[in-house]
């Protein structure tokens, strides 16, 4: 909590666009890491179902392009209030690339497996999913990220180093690709908070104490809705 921090939101308030995850000296290293990145069929990572429906590539988690680009991603996040403020983490799943491109150029409609498995065999929950794109938009046609739910269907398509969040419930996939190449990484958080609507609740809360701090400053009734604020979230959430 404190200052108002600038961001952007869709349509439906259960998917929030998170800008400048990465930087741009961050992008040109995410480049240089991609240019002879061993690329491996994406089916391997992907549940019985979306098997069925996956058609891109994906670098093995353990090459030195996955694992540079994802601690650049995951220092982002580490520094990015709204991410945060939205997933309240517990435990995050290691970001993975992606690439679609050519024959192998789209996912199917398709719900993310509930348990993923980290190396180890540390398990994580997928409460939130989350994709940072590594391609800006007028480098490809098509590969929107298309969210369905109750709001309707939801087509994303952000600047390189751009994030969307959303529900690990929702029904989504990647349109075809018809030109150029789509990179993005993705991952999945397990929140402290396992409930998207109780989420969302102290999201909504969050945001609405900063607006009422930078318009009138401290007072007593934002002390007192700040500790409202933190027992939902000492009620709600599993450490």
């Amino acid at each position: 909590m404190g200052r108002l921090f600038a961001f952007y939101k869709t349509p439906n308030p259960m998917l929030l666009t998170l800008p400048n995850i990465l930087d741009a000296k961050d992008l040109q290293v995410a480049d240089q890491l991609l240019a002879n990145a061993p690329w491996a069929d994406g089916k391997g990572s992907a549940g019985s179902q979306a098997a069925q429906v996956k058609n891109n590539h994906q670098l093995p988690y353990d090459c030195e392009a996955s694992q540079a680009i994802s601690a650049m991603v995951t220092r982002g996040l580490e520094r990015h209030a709204l991410f945060l403020t939205a997933a309240l983490p517990r435990k995050l799943f290691t970001p993975r690339i992606n690439r679609y491109s050519g024959a192998a150029n789209h996912y199917g409609n398709h719900v993310d497996s509930a348990i993923r498995t980290l190396p180890g065999g540390q398990r994580v929950r997928t409460d939130v999913s989350c994709s940072v794109f590594l391609s800006n938009p007028e480098d490809y046609d098509g590969g929107e990220l298309t969210i369905a739910d109750t709001y309707g269907e939801q087509r994303i398509k952000l600047p390189a180093g751009h994030a969307v969040l959303y529900p690990g419930t929702s029904l989504h996939q990647v349109t075809p690709v018809t030109r150029g190449e789509r990179l993005a990484c993705f991952f999945w958080v397990e929140s402290l908070v396992r409930s998207d609507e109780q989420r969302r609740l102290l999201f909504d809360m969050d945001m609405a104490l900063m607006r009422l701090r930078q318009a009138h400053g401290e007072s007593a009734a934002t002390t007192a809705l700040t500790g409202t604020y933190h027992n939902l979230l000492r009620m709600w959430a599993d450490t």
